[in-house]
């Protein structure tokens, strides 16, 4: 193989397309944690508890796996789905 003419950089280079790569699947991520947090607002809005319960479930496991791979800190994660949980559970406190 040929010597590449970059020199010592090309670690840096690789370095920088692997951000690139990690930046990208990151912001997936997020903006499936937000879309599905979004989904679940508008449930509890619309009081479709079946639905809002639903939708709770595979937002927790997203923000599970987002923070078990660092995309989110591990607290944000808890504190949001406690936070959204409370919702949840008032709207089935509401119709008992």
């Amino acid at each position: 193989m040929a010597k590449l003419k970059t020199g010592r950089h090309t670690s840096a280079l690789k370095a920088h397309r692997q951000s690139d790569t990690h930046a990208a699947a990151n912001k997936e991520i997020r903006s499936k944690i937000r879309t599905l947090a979004r989904q679940v607002e508008e449930a509890v809005a619309k009081k479709d508890a079946a639905s809002a319960k639903k939708l709770l479930s595979e937002t927790f496991s997203v923000w599970d796996k987002a923070a078990k791979v660092g995309v989110i800190h591990d607290s944000s994660a808890s504190r949001k789905k406690a936070r959204l949980s409370v919702k949840v559970a008032s709207l089935g406190a509401a119709k008992a």
